[in-house]
């Protein structure tokens, strides 16, 4: 919760004439806490609220509602401390041309804390973005509910957490943590699509050091606690990190390039010189032909994609799996691919989680699929078993199950296992998979299959080291190839590498005007 670090005023005047008054309450909104305040937001590395949005929207095009908007408290003398517009600008403006609603909160006033008539001005703009299917952009720098407000503030963030819930799916939602966020400030960010942090001035925390230190006891600093590298890397809250505010701000317009403005739309598409035809000859040998050998399965994306470019979100949490937007032909597309440079690309709980919300969103805002497979199945452990990895792997399951977007599969070397099923397989309404003729396909690897296949053979026989190879290679030969696969038509096609590009566009293409749909029903109950 915040409090007011010192009192803050602004002056009446008596201005002689309309024009002036009017004059003089737009100097005294755009100065927000004063310039000793923006002075101090300045030292400590961080722009002032109208200096993001002036950087976030294209030059000239922001529209202000509410400027003049105060508290109405009267409680401990706040009656006397009433800055115009009361810590948060809001507003609308264009983002490359296109519609944006955007709220930046103004740690200058009152610390940012929120007050009723704040929440009100936020709930307002969100509540535009629905009617007029605009994406919404959260400034976050504020400390809290206005404790002198009480109630009223909780209230407040409610009332902007039920229009979060109500926007999910709806249109896109980004939040920008530039400062601290704290408590129950935390959980309107939660709801939305992407978080973004800057390193060593933004935290995110329920309860802080201080409080945890007179409750259990712990050590822990504002930084290891809530900063960016923390959420970015160990809890996953974090989707995308920058080193300071301007970096972040052009993070936050290159997402929205990628992004419809609404669910009814599909995405802009950017027009590129990269041909979609264009044959990838270094593909051929990318992918190691031994089962076991690690490569960067990002190397694989981006040779296929627009210039190479993939933008990719969580990209220190779970690295175990990748997912980002990227470009194929100029329209952009969601991907999902295991990366066998991190735990042999195993499907894990963070892993699932992962990628289970990001194929939700996709799924949310007509971005197709393109799913690279090389997993070898479900990570092992009892730590993974008491943590629930059936309940999370299966939100992944869950996920691509229920997608209607446009799905495309790449099956670049295994697929063993329930995983093989998890990742867009056919089974679960994938509709153009693809393999290399490097791909296997298989309940598990040879070794382990042959060692419960031919068990009894392998005990009884003379040299059992050499019977056990025997076997390995017969089942190799069987079944480490995608061709079962597609002679039962799990596989629509075995592709030279070189070719995937033009065949991931040529299958979009096709794809594009899909239509498919779930039974009718309020909604599903996915294993939350």
């Amino acid at each position: 919760m915040a409090s007011i670090s010192a009192p803050l005023s602004q002056a009446p005047v008596t201005p002689t004439s309309g024009l002036e008054r009017l004059d003089e309450m737009n100097r005294r909104a755009l100065d927000g806490g004063g310039a000793a305040r923006i002075a101090k937001q300045h030292e400590a590395g961080k722009l002032s609220a109208r200096e993001r949005i002036d950087l976030l929207l294209d030059p000239g095009s922001f529209v202000e509602l509410d400027r003049f908007v105060v508290h109405r408290c009267t409680d401990f003398d706040m009656e006397k401390q009433k800055v115009l517009g009361d810590g948060v600008v809001t507003g609308w403006g264009l983002v490359d041309g296109r519609k944006v609603i955007v709220f930046a909160q103004d740690f200058t006033v009152f610390g940012g804390s929120l007050s009723g008539a704040y929440a009100r001005k936020i709930c307002k703009v969100m509540d535009l973005a629905m009617k007029i299917g605009a994406p919404v952009v959260g400034l976050n720098d504020s400390g809290g509910a206005r404790i002198q407000e009480g109630v009223e503030s909780l209230a407040g963030y409610a009332d902007i957490f039920l229009r979060n819930t109500l926007t999910s799916g709806v249109v896109p939602q980004l939040s920008a943590i530039l400062g601290p966020c704290a408590g129950g400030a935390v959980y309107s960010p939660a709801i939305t699509d992407f978080i973004l942090m800057v390193e060593h001035t933004s935290y995110m925390f329920i309860t802080g050091p201080e409080v945890i230190r007179s409750v259990t006891n712990e050590e822990v600093t504002k930084e290891d606690l809530g900063g960016a590298g923390t959420h970015a890397s160990r809890s996953g809250v974090c989707h995308l990190t920058a080193p300071d505010d301007r970096t972040a701000i052009a993070k936050l317009r290159e997402l929205l390039s990628f992004l419809p403005s609404n669910n009814t739309e599909d995405p802009p598409v950017k027009p590129t010189q990269d041909p979609v035809d264009r044959e990838v000859p270094e593909l051929d040998r990318m992918v190691p032909l031994e089962a076991s050998k690690p490569y960067d399965i990002k190397t694989v994306v981006r040779a296929v994609v627009d210039d190479g470019h993939l933008y990719e979100v969580h990209e220190r949490y779970a690295q175990n799996i990748v997912v980002g937007f990227a470009r194929i032909g100029g329209r952009t597309i969601g991907v999902v691919a295991n990366q066998p440079n991190v735990l042999a690309g195993c499907l894990d709980i963070k892993a699932s989680i992962k990628a289970a919300r990001f194929v939700r969103f996709c799924d949310c805002f007509n971005i197709p699929l393109v799913t690279f497979v090389d997993v070898p199945g479900f990570l092992p452990g009892t730590d993974q078993e008491y943590g629930g990895i059936i309940t999370h792997g299966a939100k992944l399951l869950y996920a691509f199950a229920e997608a209607t977007v446009p799905k495309v599969t790449v099956i670049t070397r295994k697929a063993y296992g329930g995983a093989y099923d998890v990742m867009a397989s056919k089974h679960i309404r994938a509709d153009y998979n693809l393999a290399f003729p490097t791909a296997e396909i298989a309940v598990m690897g040879p070794e382990g299959a042959v060692n419960i296949i031919y068990r009894k053979e392998i005990l009884a026989a003379a040299d059992p080291a050499a019977t056990r190879s025997r076997f390995v290679e017969e089942y190799k030969a069987k079944f480490a190839n995608p061709y079962k696969a597609a002679e039962l038509g799990f596989i629509d096609e075995v592709i030279y590498p070189r070719q995937l590009r033009m065949r991931l566009a040529r299958a979009l293409e096709v794809l594009r005007d899909k239509r498919d749909k779930n039974p009718e029903k309020k909604h599903g109950n996915i294993p939350l």
